[in-house]
């Protein structure tokens, strides 16, 4: 029982170590370094109907026809650069995994650092806001002086005449109503 425990364990782990492949058995070719070239080819190209997956691991049918496709051209002698140059006038650059740097990828390359700076940027310059002290009180021009003077003489005149039990905000006809 311990021996079988053992070996189902063993094969547990050693799949979970393997890459995921979609390759069917009538897909691979006869000669060996074909095979293999294509493999790693299928490595490099994007299934255009799947997230982010390589041809290789998918098991859409359009991945499987690109498969087939990228075999085919191996087949009849084009080199590796000239089936990814095919799929890339066929599918866009988008097909490749890791797509050129040029003028019409460079948002792909750059846009996530240029956010990146850009957000801590961001978060530098609110944090410094944040830690600035108030600004400093600026003392009242001669002029304010003299309107704060009258306004407070003019209030200090108006509760003069106001009965001393006056709660503040009442008019006088409503502390005389009461007494």
């Amino acid at each position: 029982m311990k021996r079988l425990i053992a070996a189902l364990a063993f094969v547990v782990a050693a799949s979970l170590g393997l890459p995921a492949a979609a390759v069917e058995p009538d897909e691979v070719l006869a000669d060996a370094a074909l095979e293999q070239r294509a493999r790693d080819l299928s490595h490099e190209i994007r299934c255009v109907v799947c997230q982010n997956e390589s041809i290789d691991s998918s098991n859409a049918e359009l991945a499987k026809e690109m498969r087939i496709l990228v075999r085919e051209r191996l087949v009849a002698g084009d080199s590796d650069q000239q089936v990814l140059d095919y799929l890339v006038a066929r599918y866009g650059d988008f097909v490749l995994l890791r797509p050129p740097v040029k003028p019409g990828t460079y948002v792909l390359w750059f846009g996530p650092a240029v956010i990146t700076v850009l957000g801590i940027l961001g978060v530098f310059f609110f944090l410094r806001r944040q830690r600035r002290p108030a600004s400093a009180v600026q003392p009242l021009s001669a002029e304010e002086e003299a309107r704060l003077a009258r306004l407070l003489d003019s209030a200090d005149a108006s509760d003069a005449g106001a009965p001393a039990h006056a709660q503040p905000g009442q008019s006088q006809k409503d502390t005389a109503e009461r007494s």
